[in-house]
């Protein structure tokens, strides 16, 4: 069974010499370990400010959590930078894209507008709605046992994620109305190779439409980032947007494992 997992902001473990440890934990954490009731004696899981992951045991429990460094753990395998470019949806199919995109692997978002997009968001509305999917992102990292919390990115446009996609190396853009041979994950295994995707310093953007997909013109703007950027379909069937973003998550993350297995 998977500990309790908590996020530090700020705090370094490794730093701190003095035990036991009072976490530094926000009041959110500070709520949620009082609703799991734990104990003096149980373990959770830390992963501080500097990504590193510890083993802790439960000192006391009285209005947050004071701990002792039970052991120093190993992060899973380290791998190229997943980046979601997602474009707006309409209602709470945002909320869903973060939340199970998080689960499949995503590191950062991105969401942006675009020209057919339905939902229009900017000023106060935009910065409600980024705290809101970050939040999400926070949960869904403790749930599934994240080694980090995905970043959400302020809502952008095409034009923000044209200039991602040139600091990229790797863009894989996704389009409904891409050749039925440029599958997603053939043309990671490609990538993989030409752009030297088995270091994990690379990072790979995955841009999905809003519902109605990216226009043409727009697609030929991502295109332009470089020949990093390829054009490439989820298969044969018409997906919502929602349903896109995650499945591309998932299908990257999968690849990416998959072609470092093979060439270790």
């Amino acid at each position: 069974m998977s500990l309790p997992r908590f996020f530090l902001n700020e705090q370094v473990l490794g730093k701190i010499q003095q035990q036991p440890i009072d976490l530094d934990l926000s009041l959110d954490d500070v709520k949620h370990a009082a609703v799991l009731r734990l104990q003096p004696g149980e373990h959770v899981a830390v992963v501080d400010a500097d990504q590193d992951y510890f083993e802790c045991e439960i000192v006391d429990a009285t209005g947050g959590l004071s701990v002792r460094i039970a052991s120093r753990g190993e992060g899973a395998p380290a791998r190229p930078r997943i980046v979601l470019a997602q474009g707006l949806a309409k209602g709470e199919k945002m909320d869903v894209v973060v939340r199970h995109a998080t689960e499949a692997g995503a590191d950062a978002f991105l969401p942006f507008a675009c020209r057919r997009s339905v939902v229009k968001l900017d000023g106060k509305k935009a910065a409600a709605r980024r705290e809101r999917w970050q939040a999400i992102a926070k949960s869904a990292a403790m749930q599934s046992g994240r080694e980090s919390v995905p970043l959400v990115e302020a809502v952008g446009t095409v034009s923000t994620v044209a200039a991602a996609a040139r600091e990229a190396d790797c863009v894989l853009v996704c389009w409904e109305e891409a050749p039925g041979t440029c599958v997603l994950e053939e043309a990671l295994a490609r990538a993989f190779v030409s752009d030297d995707l088995a270091d994990p310093a690379k990072s790979v953007l995955v841009v999905v439409g809003p519902e109605g997909g990216i226009d043409p013109e727009e697609v030929e703007r991502l295109l332009a980032a470089g020949p990093q950027a390829r054009l490439v379909t989820l298969g044969p069937y018409i997906l919502r947007t929602e349903t896109a973003g995650i499945v591309a998550t998932a299908l990257v993350a999968h690849e990416l494992r998959r072609q470092a297995r093979k060439g270790a």
